[in-house]
């Protein structure tokens, strides 16, 4: 393990410690230095996409206990790039007061399973489900209740799309039951929704909740291709939506960043996921917004009062620009070039030394400011084709 620092005669003790050092952290670390914020980034290389920026890089394996001691001697605050952390051994080497959102808060939605039972407890509207292990051991008076096709999931690490399997009938099912660990998976009834929605929010240590606007995404391969603000809804489902936040997080006593995707349809408002940090639904914020979610999230880590969030246009659209095939006739360099020749491309590259297919490598953002709904939608309609024509989505 080495510590690397970027700047020379810097002070030994940062303000904030990111745990982890993808994406997430690199525009983390970069709200940071707006704000002349110093950072301290545990992650398993220098290269990675947040060591460019950091101040500080202690290079060791996000999950390595020596590591993170490393990170809390070195910071005076702690946060995390995503929730895929070591509860327990954490809670045994650093003060309750150091991790932001804290440890205790955050514990009830490090996995699905936990989350489940966190909004059953809440009575919040979810898909119905029950663990593989559970479902498994169904009669066949119960098993009735249940209709095909289903989604498994795995309860811990899956994003992206990534521990999701559609089951379309018995056989597959049987199959699958073989081959996986029961006690790592859940199985939820399949929902047929209208729209994905997803709200960003935050709520700071005085227990003030601020929100960015609901938005619409879209997903290709379970992976979200592209993100549309605001979404078209109506107040009751607005409010139902804030609500449901509002809740969360006042029952948690969540500090910091947290978004919750949702389903929409016949079944009414539906809880898919939540996500205890920044998320890629509200990477439309660093251009749309006057504070975005990273510096929001920056701002309540460092004891700094978040400013207020405003839209300072009608709309946004975000694309996410993942890895291509490795025979993709145009190279990243001239995909590059040609989307920033698109007017009013924002594109944010994250700096990853290889692409693969799937793999998030960066995304793009433009500004909308028609007048109404049905334009914003057409011209996000016309800039998302000139984009896809540039960089396609990627057929796996």
């Amino acid at each position: 393990m080495n510590l690397k620092k970027n700047i020379q005669n810097i002070k030994k003790n940062y303000s904030l410690g990111i745990i982890g050092g993808g994406q997430l952290a690199l525009m983390l670390a970069e709200a940071a230095k707006n704000r002349g914020i110093k950072v301290c980034v545990q992650t398993k290389s220098s290269s990675d996409p947040a060591g460019s920026k950091a101040d500080c890089v202690i290079e060791a394996d996000p999950l390595k206990v020596k590591g993170n001691k490393e990170l809390i001697k070195e910071c005076e605050k702690i946060t995390f790039e995503n929730e895929w952390i070591k509860i327990e051994k954490l809670n045994l080497i650093g003060s309750k007061n150091i991790f932001v959102p804290s440890l205790e808060s955050i514990q009830p939605l490090v996995d699905r399973i936990s989350q489940k039972k966190l909004i059953d407890r809440m009575n919040f509207p979810s898909p119905k489900w029950l663990s593989l292990k559970e479902f498994r051991r169904l009669d066949d008076e119960e098993i009735k209740d249940w209709h095909f096709p289903l989604m498994v999931k795995s309860y811990k690490g899956g994003y992206d799309g990534k521990g999701n399997k559609r089951i379309n009938n018995q056989d597959e099912l049987n199959s699958f039951a073989l081959n996986a660990n029961l006690d790592e998976c859940l199985i939820e009834e399949w929902v047929d929704y209208k729209k994905e929605l997803a709200l960003v929010g935050s709520r700071d240590f005085d227990g003030n909740i601020r929100f960015f606007p609901i938005v619409e995404t879209y997903q290709k391969n379970n992976v979200c291709d592209w993100v549309f603000s605001p979404a078209e809804i109506n107040y009751d489902l607005k409010t139902f939506a804030i609500n449901i936040f509002s809740s969360i997080v006042n029952e948690l006593n969540y500090v910091g960043v947290m978004a919750i995707e949702f389903f929409y349809g016949d079944s009414g408002l539906l809880i898919n996921e939540i996500a205890p940090r920044t998320h890629n639904s509200a990477h439309f914020s660093i251009e749309a917004c006057s504070s975005s979610q990273f510096d929001q999230h920056i701002c309540i880590s460092s004891g700094i009062k978040p400013p207020e969030i405003n839209m300072h246009c009608q709309g946004s659209l975000m694309i996410n620009l993942l890895g291509l095939k490795k025979k993709y006739p145009l190279s990243i360099e001239k995909r590059i070039e040609l989307l920033s020749q698109i007017k009013g491309s924002n594109l944010h590259w994250y700096g990853k030394s290889e692409e693969s297919p799937g793999r998030k490598m960066a995304h793009i953002t433009f500004l909308l400011n028609e007048n109404n709904h049905l334009k914003r939608a057409l011209k996000a309609k016309e800039i998302l084709i000139k984009v896809r024509e540039i960089w396609p989505s990627p057929n796996y």
